[in-house]
C-alpha cells in the first residue's frame, strides 16, 4: 500500500489482485470503517460478494452512525457528523455509491450540489444570558501569548507531546478564549484531553482556522448520518451479494504468532443460536473494528434518565480488543483509552418540536427559517453560560425521511454530564428527557413559567449517555493503537478510531473510511494509490492565512515586540523587501 496525490491515479481502475476469487473476508462491525472496507473489498479488491461476511452485534447497522426512528420513543440520533471538502478517501468512495433519493446521482453528486446551492454558516455561533447572542462576532479573542501557545504545540515533535495533556502547553491565555470554546464543544474535547491529539487536529485543518468561527468551513448531510451515509453503503453491498449477520457478536479472534509471522486462525461467535468458531486459513482475511465510541450507550426517554453503565461486556468492541490485545504487544492497549469513563463521557438528547411553540425561539436565535428545507444554525450553538456546557444544532429539515410536516428534529449534547444544571438542578446524566428539554428552553429564552408545559407537551427528548465517546481523545503514546496492519501480520487489518494511520484525525468520518481503505489496499496489494491526507500543513499560504486568521486579523507588525525583536523583524523585513516573499505576506495581509 502507498499514497498518491493528484488526478494520475485518482481515476484509475485497479487490476484485480491476483487470486481475490479463492479469498475471503470477515468484517467486525457495521460502522463507517466496516462498511468501507467491504465497498473496497467489492469495488477495487473486486472479490466476490457472497465471499464477504459481515458480524454485527446490534439488529441493525451504522455502528456511531445512527439516526433511527424507535417505536414508541421517537427519532434517536447518538451524535452528528461534519464533514470537510478534503476528506479525500470518503469522497473517493462516495463517488461510486448511489444515491438512495436518485439513482443517476452518485452520493458525493448528491451532497456537493446540496451543499454548493445551500452553503454552510452560522449566524449565531454562542449564546449567553438565555438566548442573547454573545457576540463572539468571528473573533479568537487571543491574547499574543496564547497564540504563542498554540505556535509552540504546533512545532512540538509528537514524541515530545505522548501521555501529556493539553494543560500541559495551553495556560488561561488559551483556556479562557473564544478560541476554545469553539474548538472544544465543535470537536468535543476537554482540558485533560491529549496533547497529541490537540496537535494533529491544528495541523490537519490548518486551511480551515478561518471557517471555525463561523462553520463556513464545515459541510452537512441532507438527512440524518443513517440514511444519507450509511443506507447507501448498506445497499451497495447487498447488491453486490455481501453477507449481512446481525445479532451476531464476535467475542474472540485467536491468532497464531511465530517469529515475524501473524495469523488471524479462529473466530469466536456468539449468536441468537449460541456459540459458533470458525476457522480461518491465510486466504480469510479478518478486519477488526477494535474499541468502540458508542459502546454502552444507553437511550433514556422523555419520562426517564438514560442509564451510566461502564461494564465492559463479552461481544463488546472493548471486551473484544482486550482479548486481542493481550496475545501480541503490537496489537495496542486498551486500558489507556476506556479505564477511566469519568474523562470520556458527554451525554446527548435528540428532541422533536411537536407543534409551533418552540420553533420561535429556534429562529431568533439562527435568524432563520428552520422549516425553509435550508440550513438552520449552520453548525451547533453552544451556551457560553450553561453549567452543562450545552450545544445544540438544528440542521436541514427534515432530517428523517419519515418526520411528520410540521415537525424539527435537533439534537443537544453536553460536555459536562455530572454537574447541576441552571435551572434544572441536576447532573444531566439524572435527567429525564423532559428535564434535558427544560433546560435547554430555559437558555433558548422560553419564559420560566411556560418551559415545563413546553417540555412536556410540545416537544419529546431521548436522552442518551455515552461513557466512552470521546476515549479516543485519552493522552497516548506510540503503540498504544495497533497499526491498522501491523508488522508480520498475514490475513487480518485493524480498522476504525482505535487504529492508527499516519496524520489524519480521528473522531472523523475520512479516518474511519481511510482506514478501511488503507486495510483492503494493503491485504490485497491493490495497486493503485491511497489518497495522501490533504497537505495543508506544508502549504505555505495556509499557514500564513492561519497565522492572520488565529489572530484576528492582526499582522505580525502588531505583535507586543521588546526592542531586540523589533529589530531583528524590521532587518527580516528589509530583506524581504522587493520579493515574492513580500508579495505573498502582503497577500496574506502578514504585513
Amino acid at each position: 500500500m502507498y499514497y498518491s496525490s493528484g488526478n494520475y491515479e485518482a481515476f484509475v481502475r485497479p487490476l484485480k489482485p491476483e487470486g481475490v476469487e479463492h479469498k475471503s473476508a470477515y468484517i467486525v462491525g457495521t460502522g463507517l470503517a466496516a462498511l468501507s472496507a467491504a465497498c473496497y473489498l467489492v469495488r477495487d479488491g473486486q472479490m466476490p460478494g457472497r465471499h464477504i461476511h459481515i458480524f454485527e452485534k446490534d439488529p441493525i447497522p451504522g455502528g456511531a452512525c445512527d439516526g433511527w426512528e424507535y417505536p414508541g420513543l421517537g427519532y434517536v440520533m447518538r451524535g452528528g457528523r461534519e464533514m470537510d471538502n478534503h476528506f479525500e478517501v470518503m469522497w473517493d468512495l462516495f463517488r461510486s455509491i448511489p444515491s438512495i433519493e436518485d439513482p443517476n446521482l452518485s452520493v458525493l453528486d448528491e451532497y456537493y450540489y446540496l451543499n454548493k446551492r445551500d452553503p454552510n454558516y452560522s449566524l449565531c455561533r454562542a449564546t449567553v444570558d438565555r438566548g442573547q447572542d454573545a457576540h463572539t462576532d468571528g473573533k479568537f479573542g487571543l491574547s499574543d501569548k496564547g497564540a504563542m501557545e498554540i505556535m509552540r504545540l504546533f512545532f512540538t515533535p509528537d514524541e515530545v507531546l505522548y501521555d501529556r495533556p493539553i494543560t500541559d502547553f495551553f495556560s488561561h491565555e488559551v483556556l479562557d478564549s473564544n478560541f476554545w470554546l469553539y474548538w472544544r464543544t465543535m470537536f468535543a474535547f476537554e482540558n485533560w484531553h491529549s496533547a497529541l491529539e490537540m496537535k494533529l487536529y491544528i495541523r490537519r485543518y490548518i486551511h480551515h482556522i478561518g471557517g471555525l468561527p463561523d462553520f463556513s468551513a464545515l459541510r452537512f448531510t441532507r438527512y440524518n448520518q443513517y440514511e444519507s451515509m450509511i443506507l447507501p453503503m448498506v445497499k451497495y453491498l447487498e447488491r453486490a451479494g455481501v453477507q449481512f449477520h446481525y445479532n451476531t457478536k464476535v467475542t474472540d479472534i485467536r491468532f497464531e504468532i511465530s517469529a515475524g509471522k501473524k495469523i488471524a486462525r479462529q473466530l469466536h461467535l456468539l449468536t441468537i443460536e449460541g456459540k459458533q468458531d470458525i476457522d480461518l486459513t491465510e486466504d480469510d482475511l479478518v478486519f477488526l473494528t477494535p474499541g468502540g465510541c458508542v459502546e454502552n450507550s444507553a437511550l433514556g426517554s422523555q419520562d426517564s434518565p438514560a442509564a451510566y453503565s461502564t461494564d465492559l461486556k463479552e461481544g463488546g468492541g472493548w471486551d473484544l480488543w482486550g482479548r486481542v490485545a493481550a496475545q501480541d504487544p503490537s496489537f495496542g492497549h486498551p486500558d489507556k483509552f476506556c479505564s477511566d469513563p469519568e474523562k470520556t463521557n458527554w451525554m446527548s438528547a435528540t428532541v422533536t418540536t411537536l407543534d409551533d411553540k418552540i420553533p420561535p425561539y429556534i429562529q431568533q436565535i439562527c435568524q432563520r427559517d428552520p422549516f425553509s428545507g435550508k440550513v438552520v444554525t449552520g453548525g451547533i450553538v453552544t451556551v457560553k453560560d450553561s453549567n452543562w456546557l450545552l450545544s445544540w444544532t438544528f440542521n436541514r429539515q427534515p432530517q428523517f425521511r419519515s418526520q411528520p410536516k410540521g415537525q424539527l428534529v435537533g439534537w443537544i449534547y453536553g460536555l459536562f454530564s455530572d454537574r447541576p444544571g441552571n435551572f434544572v438542578k441536576k447532573p444531566m446524566r439524572e435527567c429525564t428527557g423532559k428535564e434535558i428539554c427544560m433546560e435547554w428552553l430555559y437558555h433558548l429564552g422560553v419564559p420560566e413559567e411556560q418551559i415545563e408545559d413546553l417540555a412536556a407537551h410540545s416537544a419529546n427528548t431521548i436522552p442518551c449517555m455515552m461513557p466512552y465517546i470521546t476515549a479516543f481523545f485519552m493522552p497516548r503514546a506510540k503503540g498504544d493503537r495497533p497499526n491498522v496492519v501491523p508488522e508480520g501480520a498475514v490475513n487480518f487489518a485493524f480498522i476504525g478510531q482505535f487504529a492508527e494511520t499516519p496524520r489524519d484525525t480521528i473522531f472523523t468520518t475520512e479516518y474511519s473510511m481511510r482506514t478501511g481503505m488503507e486495510a483492503v489496499y494493503t491485504l490485497l496489494d491493490i495497486d493503485r494509490g491511497v489518497p495522501e491526507v490533504w497537505g495543508s500543513v506544508y502549504d505555505v499560504r495556509d499557514l500564513l492565512n492561519a497565522t492572520v486568521k488565529l489572530r484576528d486579523g492582526k499582522r505580525i507588525t502588531d505583535l507586543d515586540l521588546g526592542f531586540k525583536e523589533r529589530m531583528a523583524l524590521k532587518e527580516i523585513l528589509k530583506a524581504i523587501s522587493g520579493s515574492d516573499v513580500e508579495k505573498l505576506m502582503r497577500e496574506y495581509h502578514v504585513i
